[in-house]
């Protein structure tokens, strides 16, 4: 019974937030940082745990690594309270209003390894207590109001890579060590490098960030500096060299990891990654294009003006990790569709795993159909129906043309991507699963998106090509509605919080237009908005075996065999609704029921 599955999924959410001592932490965050009511709208602190939250990352594990809240005119003050993401490897607010001081319980992230506070207003010391931070890598603490002396426990952290403290209020010595950093700038301060030269050193070797602010005299703080400009600049002569007599060398150097060996290159390019970190303006948070379980998408541009999307992956160390990089690689190698993304090459270094994939113009469907700029245009009804068709033959290839077949387990419009004609590719390939073609079903840890994830996969952990295919007609209701599969703002009006069941309602009272994403403004063909509707409601089925296989949904989408399926879900579903009702009136569904919110109490006050 499918009220069955909405009561399954409720109270696996509700599960995940009790004791969740990190959505109380993100709480009080957003409220500290005087985020508008139109910002960070779905940090719910009631029905949705962090992993779910927009800008949030988590681990396999369901700890949250990311925090990204980067260019959103927050203000407000940071508190002692992040502290507690005692699993977080990545906090970055750049770019935003943020006052005050920073918390010595930063001191207390042992895992990060990424810490962006820069173009703000801090104000404050830098703490000490920074110094614990031993896999931080990345240290971004420029454009701020900072004061007093750089900390000699900064010299402690043996991971640092990169070190940007430029234009505060910071005076005294520069610690010598921090001058071994590869990358770091400490212009636009009043320091003193520790040579009894005042300004002298403020400037990093190897350093290609704030060059508009920066002086073309600073020198630079070690003999490092220099021989790396060195190098610097006899690659640079190379390049040019090469370009003056029409060819162009390979002037990127990597070092290898270790595993190298398990891959199988194929056709595709091994990438440097300074080649990438160029391409991406050194990652810059302003290139992010979204990010998922694993890490990070960037735009990028190659040397040759190729735009392409890099994906980071931040948990490549785990076993998770790893395998989602090597796993990802092997799949892209063997499905090759018109409909799905292609890979275009990878970058290994023992620290570093890197996808590179062409840059989809458009993006994804779901940010097309929700999250429109103005002058765009908005996603016009035939443009649907080419993308319902394109994603249904996409994963047909997956399930029925690869051996093994492949299974992706995550379908919907955000990993839907949209070429320069509107084309869908179906892309993200983390969470998909190599399945053996003698095998119906393979149990595996639940991963995917909720409100996406079918009902036998999320209570069983079973998951086969009909998990896709479920996945696959929720898509389709996004096409046809332009919303999300759950979104608990109906709760103010209705009971339907899930889109499906929300759908399936209007669709038995008849109510196409109230169905229909309003952005279209009537301009559809009814006669075909009902057909995708029942197309998708045949694949949400609550049964796997009475979802259609993608073949079957191709088919009904030219317009062959959808009738016949039709007439047997519309007799099967009032059966099962009158089964539902008939159950209903043997409860009591008062005022006490688990649907009433009220009635719920949740393990601490938030």
């Amino acid at each position: 019974m499918w009220w069955v599955y909405v009561f399954f999924t409720l109270s696996f959410l509700l599960l995940q937030v009790r004791s969740n001592y990190e959505g109380d932490s993100l709480i009080q965050l957003k409220k500290s940082l005087n985020a508008s009511s139109t910002q960070l709208r779905d940090w719910n602190q009631y029905l949705v745990t962090p992993c779910t939250w927009s800008l949030v990352s988590c681990d396999t594990k369901n700890n949250v690594t990311q925090v990204v809240l980067n260019s959103m005119g927050l203000s407000g003050t940071l508190i002692p309270a992040v502290g507690a993401l005692r699993s977080l490897s990545v906090f970055s607010v750049l770019d935003n209003h943020i006052s005050g001081g920073i918390p010595n319980e930063f001191g207390n992230l042992v895992d990060l390894t990424s810490l962006d506070l820069s173009k703000n207003r801090l104000t404050g010391e830098i703490p000490t207590s920074l110094g614990n931070l031993t896999k931080l890598q990345y240290l971004i603490l420029s454009e701020n109001n900072l004061g007093g002396s750089i900390p000699d426990s900064l010299s402690n952290i043996p991971t640092l890579v990169e070190i940007q403290l430029a234009f505060n209020n910071l005076t005294g010595v520069i610690p010598k060590r921090l001058f071994q950093v590869p990358k770091y700038n400490f212009t636009g301060n009043k320091l003193n490098c520790g040579l009894g030269h005042p300004n002298r050193c403020e400037s990093a070797p190897q350093d290609y960030g704030n060059t508009k602010k920066s002086k073309a005299g600073v020198a630079f703080g070690s003999i490092g500096g220099v021989l790396g400009c060195v190098v610097l600049g006899g690659v640079f002569f190379v390049w040019w060299k090469g370009r003056r007599k029409g060819y162009k060398p390979e002037v990127f150097v990597d070092v290898s990891g270790e595993d190298d060996r398990r891959i199988a290159f194929g056709q595709l390019k091994r990438f440097a990654w300074r080649e990438l970190q160029i391409a991406t303006d050194n990652f810059n948070e302003r290139n992010v294009l979204g990010q998922g379980g694993f890490g990070k998408v960037y735009k990028g541009v190659l040397g040759d003006n190729t735009k392409i999307a890099v994906k980071r992956l931040t948990d490549h160390q785990s076993a998770g990790g790893e395998a989602a990089f090597l796993r990802e690689v092997e799949l892209i190698s063997v499905a090759v569709h018109r409909n799905l993304l292609r890979l275009i090459g990878f970058c290994t270094t023992p620290s570093e795993r890197l996808l590179v994939y062409p840059f989809m113009q458009n993006l994804s469907v779901a940010s097309r159909l929700r999250e429109i700029k103005p002058g765009e245009k908005v996603l016009d009804w035939p443009t649907r129906k080419r993308i319902a068709l394109g994603t249904s033959r996409g994963l047909e290839y997956l399930h029925e043309h690869c051996n093994p077949k492949i299974i992706h387990r995550d379908v919907k419009a955000a990993n839907v991507l949209l070429d320069e004609e509107f084309e869908a590719v179906v892309g993200d390939f983390g969470l998909a699963k190599l399945v053996d073609v003698r095998k119906t079903d393979v149990t595996t840890q639940v991963r995917g998106t909720m409100g996406h994830i079918a009902p036998e996969y999320l209570s069983t952990g079973k998951s086969s090509e009909r998990t896709d295919v479920f996945g696959y007609g929720i898509m389709l209701l996004e096409l046809v509605t332009g919303q999300r599969a759950i979104d608990f703002s109906r709760l103010e009006e209705e009971d339907d919080v899930l889109l499906l069941d929300h759908v399936k309602k209007l669709e038995r009272e008849k109510r196409l237009d109230a169905i229909v994403d309003p952005n279209l403004k009537q301009n559809y063909d009814g006669q075909e908005v009902e057909m995708m509707i029942q197309v998708a409601l045949l694949c949400t089925q609550a049964s796997p075996e009475d979802r259609p296989k993608m073949a079957e949904v191709v088919r009904m989408l030219e317009g062959e065999g959808l009738a016949e399926r039709w007439v047997e879900w519309q007799q099967v579903e009032h059966t099962r609704r009158q089964e539902y009702e008939r159950i209903q009136r043997r409860f009591d569904w008062g005022e006490d029921s688990v649907y009433n919110q009220d009635a719920i109490e949740l393990s601490g006050a938030r």
